[in-house]
């Protein structure tokens, strides 16, 4: 019989969340790498590229690998002979584990967990309460299995109820064109078969935490349907041509994880939940012998990958910019960003349209400006800002005729996965311009952002108005001023590709 000790317990969390923050696990590393090695797309590659490379600067500076650092999710199965220090309560012992975790000063996390999430949705400041699942278990340890879950790929979850006889692949290929680019492809779709429409779905999620092998399964085959069905829609849904960041390419998925669960006879529940290109788990055991430890990788793991997609790229001052400008540009086209970037996401936009809507004065000049949907981390040592990726887009689409209209006036925005119709049209109504940052590459785009201040809202954290002196920012255009869209040629010119490729097994 063990005695897991609290602190024991607390200091295991809060070391694992802060170790997959800054660390892809190796099967992640390899499968992208081999996916970049094969892709024939320029822009699916270069993304790739960029993934590979942020991965890299991420171990080398412990920094977190996405500015979105996950709400952090914790599966423990607890052996029935294990022996709690008194007064344990096991929600309480995860949520300090996080708490640590999410304000280390060294490398702190962000804070993306609102309290009253249909009212006031106020900043938890912590990250906490994690979401805890408990399964007792023969046995006299602690099997403790954590997640940093983004909500980009969260928010692309999918569920259904099938009839007995219809065709689970036919309606996960219905899906994935619907989910777009906002979860970051190049990742892993984790389904949950079965059970109850709850368990469907944490099926799904519990799917990701195994390691990536679909290249081994192809290799020795099938041994049973579940298997069958990974293989099958591992080459159906990357025949559809989405690719990393949705640019069109040859990988879309890189592998599909599946858990089953027994159903009513009248049932099929299934559940869907992507994994993003910040993929971040870990698995260890607690036995009572002292708090567990993780072992960074070498170095070496990483592959050393030259960026090719600067070559040609036009450089770009914010600072000068007007809309002739922004209405020679084209979709496809690779810019370098320099100058004064704002930004604003969810929460800004809304204050800005209240704003509006009263009558009242902005605190911001947007005229003539470009705005980043970004929520950074906070900077440590000498950094201008932490980790700054784009968040998705498709959640301001909403604002964006306002955005872009006289009253506010922006010549454009940056973020990343497509726009919808409305926002589409918007842009061409006002010859704007929507760009696009790698998803998965934040730290990278960190780099790039020389200076950070805050000009407006400082009560939302990480949701203020900021202005970013960058200086070459990678960027390519998404939606140019005539309203044509990469995320709609670039899927469709290489889904017409694949369907001449062999897709060879890898």
């Amino acid at each position: 019989m063990s005695l897991i000790r609290s602190e024991d317990f607390i200091r295991s969390i809060a070391d694992a969340f802060q170790f997959i923050s800054c660390y892809h696990p190796a099967d992640f590393i390899t499968a992208v790498k081999a996916a970049y090695d094969r892709e024939q797309s320029p822009a699916a590659r270069d993304a790739l590229a960029q993934i590979l490379i942020n991965s890299r600067l991420c171990a080398e500076g412990r920094r977190p690998i996405c500015q979105d650092t996950g709400m952090a999710v914790v599966f423990l199965k607890v052996g029935m002979d294990v022996r709690w220090e008194a007064g344990a309560d096991l929600q309480a012992l995860v949520d300090e584990g996080v708490r640590r975790a999410y304000t280390h000063p060294d490398n702190p996390l962000r804070a993306s967990v609102l309290s009253d999430p249909a009212g006031a949705r106020r900043n938890t400041r912590d990250n906490t309460p994690a979401v805890l699942y408990v399964e007792l278990v023969p046995g006299d340890e602690v099997e403790v299995r954590l997640a940093a879950k983004g909500g980009g790929s969260e928010n692309k979850a999918r569920f259904t109820v099938l009839n007995p006889s219809d065709s689970i692949v036919d309606w996960v290929l219905e899906q994935l064109p619907e989910m777009g680019a906002g979860w970051c492809p190049p990742g892993i779709l984790g389904i949950g078969i079965g059970g109850t429409p709850e368990k469907a779905l944490l099926l799904a999620k519990e799917s990701l935490l195994e390691p990536i092998d679909i290249q081994s399964l192809q290799a020795r085959g099938p041994a049973n349907r579940i298997e069958e069905l990974r293989l099958e829609l591992y080459d159906k849904v990357n025949a559809l041509g989405i690719g990393a960041q949705g640019l069109g390419g040859l990988t879309t998925v890189l592998d599909v994880k599946i858990l089953d669960y027994p159903t009513h006879a009248a049932s099929l529940p299934v559940g869907l939940i992507p994994n993003c290109a910040a993929t971040r788990h870990v698995h260890f055991t607690l036995d009572g012998s002292g708090p567990a430890h993780f072992e960074p990788p070498p170095l070496s793991l990483w592959p050393e990958v030259a960026r090719d997609g600067a070559d040609g790229a036009r450089q770009v001052n914010l600072d000068t910019l007007t809309r002739e400008d922004v209405a020679a540009w084209r979709a496809g086209d690779r810019l370098l960003l320099n100058g004064r970037l704002l930004t604003g996401r969810d929460a800004a936009h809304k204050k800005i349209a209240d704003l509006v809507a009263r009558g009242e004065p902005l605190p911001v000049d947007f005229h003539g400006k470009l705005i980043y949907y970004v929520g950074p981390v906070d900077p440590v040592r000498d950094e201008a800002v932490g980790p700054a990726g784009p968040t998705t887009a498709t959640r301001m689409d909403k604002f964006t005729d306002l955005m872009l209209g006289e009253r506010v006036g922006l010549l454009g925005m940056v973020g990343k996965s497509e726009r919808g119709p409305e926002a589409i049209a918007s842009i061409r109504e006002h010859s704007a311009v929507y760009c696009i940052a790698v998803g998965g590459a934040a730290y990278l785009v960190a780099k790039a952002i020389r200076a950070a201040r805050v000009l407006a809202f400082p009560e939302l954290g990480m949701e203020a108005i900021y202005e970013f002196e960058v200086r070459d920012m990678p960027v390519t255009v998404a939606v140019d001023s005539q309203g044509q869209s990469v995320h709609e040629t670039g899927p469709r010119e290489w889904r017409m590709k694949i369907g001449r490729i062999p897709l060879a097994r890898h």
